[in-house]
């Protein structure tokens, strides 16, 4: 999804040339600085937080766990936003798969083959190699978020749908790479179609009443690769941010480094071997007028491991509209205005996450 127009160096480069302090466009400003001596996953004084996201067991689907099931994930939404969940039916090889592949392309792929890869540096949520996500800097006058640049590389895969799906522009390092993300792309979203019928029957709703709010599932997957950092207090890996479309499924290895804003205290997600982590994104707060709302969440980075993660975004057209449930909106007045999904992805990438400012911007009281 890299966007703006000058060439740049990969912050894999920056990290393995040695650089022993971060280059200025990668510091965040003071107030967005992690305080890493804090980053620990203690309880809260709300007795409503626990000191993770919560973990539930899928039971694989079965009809007569449906019922204990669906009232996790009730509860997990409400307090969260985002959940772990197990017996999901996704094999264990198929996320060891992907991973494995991510990482040899990141770390055994040599960068000007890498480079051959590179995203459309003239538009956002292109296909491909990037480093770049937003298009302004922090010195840009038009740039309300004085957004820095996050420390990471990645690679964004266009999967669904399938007319979107072009394995030719996906990695051939290794050479099982595009069959990988092929097989992992397709699991992926039979698992989210099934999440979000629970999420739906949660509030009261019929099983498909997200996914055909949605419409047709726009699917990526982003591989994201976090190198070493000199100066882990002054940068991010990724910025605090809420995801834009619908749900989000993410995997991490085994080093860790996402956080979730939960009560006012950023709390570190544990990796968890099998699991996979839901994320609801805003398109899903606003459906739900605000009954659920979307995750907060940033990556931190450490001085001497590198991280890998795989999220998978499963969004609607850009074309769709998404307002309110009218049977959420029947308990209470409506509490987002009506959105044009294609408007909210450029308003998101023009002006930076910050938070959730964006769909902040939508409340109507």
């Amino acid at each position: 999804m890299e966007v703006g127009g000058e060439a740049m160096m990969r912050v894999q480069a920056l990290s393995e040339a040695g650089v022993s302090q971060v280059p200025p466009p990668y510091i965040q400003l003071p107030h967005n600085r992690p305080q890493l001596k804090f980053n620990t996953s203690s309880t809260s004084n709300n007795n409503q937080s626990s000191s993770i996201p919560p973990v539930i067991d899928l039971f694989n689907f079965k009809p007569n766990c449906r019922d204990l099931v669906r009232e996790s994930i009730g509860r997990a939404c409400r307090e969260w936003g985002a959940f772990h969940v197990t017996s999901h039916g996704i094999p264990t090889s198929l996320l060891d798969h992907i991973k494995a592949a991510g990482l040899s392309f990141f770390k055994h792929c040599p960068i000007p083959d890498k480079l051959k890869y590179s995203c459309n540096p003239s538009s956002f949520a292109s296909e491909g190699y990037g480093s770049r996500m937003l298009l302004l800097g922090k010195d840009d006058p038009h740039n309300e978020g004085n957004v820095v640049l996050d420390w990471r590389d990645y690679f964004d895969h266009h999967t669904f749908p399938l007319s979107r799906r072009n394995p030719s522009r996906w990695p051939h390092f290794p050479p099982d790479y595009r069959e990988i993300v092929a097989m992992y792309a397709d699991q992926m979203m039979t698992l989210a179609q099934k999440l979000m019928g629970l999420i739906s029957e949660s509030l009261g709703l019929r099983s498909s009443y997200i996914e055909d709010a949605v419409g047709e599932l726009y699917q990526n997957i982003t591989i994201s690769y976090y190198p070493p950092c000199p100066q882990p207090e002054l940068t991010l890996g990724l910025q605090s941010h809420s995801d834009m479309g619908a749900i989000t499924l993410l995997i991490q290895d085994d080093v860790g480094g996402l956080q979730l804003l939960n009560h006012n205290r950023w709390v570190t997600v544990p990796p968890l071997s099998n699991a996979i982590l839901v994320i609801l994104a805003d398109q899903t707060e606003i459906m739900t007028n605000g009954k659920y709302r979307s995750a907060q969440h940033r990556a931190i980075t450490n001085a001497t491991q590198s991280r890998l993660s795989v999220a998978t975004f499963h969004d609607p057209a850009k074309a769709t509209k998404i307002s309110p449930a009218s049977e959420l909106v029947e308990e209470s007045s409506p509490q987002y205005r009506e959105v044009v999904y294609g408007d909210y992805v450029s308003s998101w990438y023009t002006k930076g996450p910050d938070g959730k400012r964006n769909i902040d911007s939508l409340l109507l009281n």
